[in-house]
């Protein structure tokens, strides 16, 4: 899968797992939705590694690095 399409699907399960985080703050005892809530979250985990082993991190959580510091700068 290439670059923006893995990005939109690690957006859109992002979303959706905190719209369901959302509803689950109001019917917590739900048993459908922690279960979809649960399964979104094993796709998210799974297609965010499959990124991040392709095109880097997603987020500075757990890394630590200065990347950015290296030329060229955007506006050489």
């Amino acid at each position: 899968m290439n670059k923006s399409k893995l990005l939109k699907r690690v957006s859109a399960l992002g979303f959706a797992m905190y719209e369901l985080r959302l509803f689950l703050d109001t019917h917590p005892n739900d048993p459908d939705a922690t279960e979809l809530f649960n399964s979104y979250q094993k796709k998210y985990e799974a297609v965010k590694e499959e990124y991040e082993k392709q095109f880097g991190p997603l987020t500075l959580n757990g890394y630590n690095s200065d990347e950015w510091l290296k030329d060229p700068w955007p506006w050489d």
